[in-house]
């Protein structure tokens, strides 16, 4: 098992690398400070929003994949659905990344996942 960076460590490295490169990022909900599970919430101008969260491998390492995409006909679901996950979990961060091929500040390529 990795060992594991603090998530709100975590949550202000993304903030930071995401506005240096003239993106925007915003904490939408704050967790748990040492082991909250963290959702980040990818798009480009406002739009094509995805959402990816860590899932522990088979090998015991925790990657990112892709839980849920939005889509014009999909919106407000798509919001409900963050809401719900906010509140069943407490544990739970929300970062919102809004800037081009932001999949790679968690490590993936483009819209891999």
């Amino acid at each position: 098992m990795e060992p594991r960076l603090p998530a709100h460590l975590e949550v202000s490295a993304l903030v930071r690398q995401v506005s240096a490169e003239g993106g925007f990022a915003m904490v939408l909900r704050k967790g748990e400070r040492e082991a909250g599970t963290i959702l980040v919430v990818i798009q480009e101008n406002g739009a094509n929003a995805r959402v990816y969260e860590r899932m522990p491998g088979v090998d015991g390492s925790r990657i990112w994949h892709c839980a849920k995409r939005q889509t014009n006909e999909n919106a407000e679901e798509f919001l409900s659905w963050l809401d719900r996950r906010g509140s069943q979990d407490g544990d739970l961060w929300i970062v919102e990344l809004d800037i081009a091929n932001g999949e790679r500040f968690i490590g993936l390529t483009d819209k891999q996942g």
